[in-house]
Formats: C-alpha cells, structure tokens, sequence
C-alpha cells in the first residue's frame, strides 16, 4: 500500500479483481468505501482476460507489477482511479504504468497524485531504473499527468506519444 497526500493506493488481490470487474459494489464493500460509478471499457475487460488475472494467478510472478492499484480518497473514501503496471522491469530496468480517473473524480489532480505516489515507490525498487508510458495524442489530460510528474516526451507514432522517466 502507497499513501499520498489525498490518496490511499492499494494493490488488489486475485480475488477483490474479480470483485472489481463485477461492478456491483462488492468490492467497495469488502474495502469499506463509499460507493463509486464505475465502469470498465471494453479494453479494460480484454486486459483483465488476456493479462492481469492471469499474470496475478502466476505464483511465480510479483502480482505488484501484473494487478490493478486502486486509487482511494481519503476524504470521499471512494475509489477515483486505477494504475498498473504492465509486467515486471525487463532487462533495461524499466517498468510502463498505465493509469484512469474515473469520469467525476477527474481534473483534480488524483491522477498526477497517484502516478507521483507510483514513482516514489519505484524509486524503492532496486531493479526498476526508467518507468514508461504511452498516452493518446488527443489525451491533453493523460500527457500533463506525466509532464507534472517529470516524463520526457522520447518518441512518438501516429497516434501515441512514448514518454520516460528514469529513476
């Protein structure tokens, strides 16, 4: 668990994944939180099938780099947001995150808080040297997120921007 400023950020279990993808509040329940409307994308649920639930249930793996870290505000006590990582540091030393503010809870800066709270952690992590991410050219609000948190712009496709930051 990673605490910021406004934030409680808790890694989730196999099971409070299962919860989480419900959407029916079982797992506001089970962490003792406020309600929150939530939804999960239809990329979203293809991660969990194809990705996360497996690489959680992989005994073998460190689930801190494969599950969903929930963003809670401690003054609503309601989830605002999410981050992952996607998999384990690769040779390089680096580790993307990927991250979402649920639609109410946005332009508030929990994001930016959040991905901060990320870094710090990482900066504890002995094999993690670089943390990288992508963000939709139109996505003003994913890019500033990471701009605040000190990424740099390293490259671009048609439609993405690549951003790192080394630790």
């Amino acid at each position: 668990m990673i605490e910021t400023e406004r934030l409680i950020l808790k890694p989730l279990t196999y099971k409070q994944l299962i919860k989480y993808i419900k959407c029916d509040n079982s797992l506001e329940v089970e962490l003792k939180l406020n309600q929150t409307s939530r939804t999960i994308s239809p990329e979203l649920k293809e991660a969990f099938a194809q990705t996360i639930l497996p690489n959680v249930a992989d005994k073998s793996k460190n689930y801190l780099y494969s599950t969903l870290w929930t963003a809670i505000s401690k003054i609503d006590n309601k989830m605002v947001g999410d981050l992952c990582f996607v998999g384990e540091p690769n040779a390089n030393g680096e580790i993307e995150i990927g991250y979402g503010t649920y639609d109410e809870f946005q332009n508030k800066g929990f994001m930016t808080e959040a991905v901060s709270g990320i870094i710090e952690w990482a900066k504890t992590e002995s094999e993690i040297q670089s943390i990288i991410a992508s963000t939709e050219k139109s996505n003003n609000a994913s890019f500033k997120v990471l701009e605040k948190n000190g990424f740099i712009k390293i490259g671009e496709t048609q439609a993405l921007f690549n951003w790192k930051l080394e630790i």
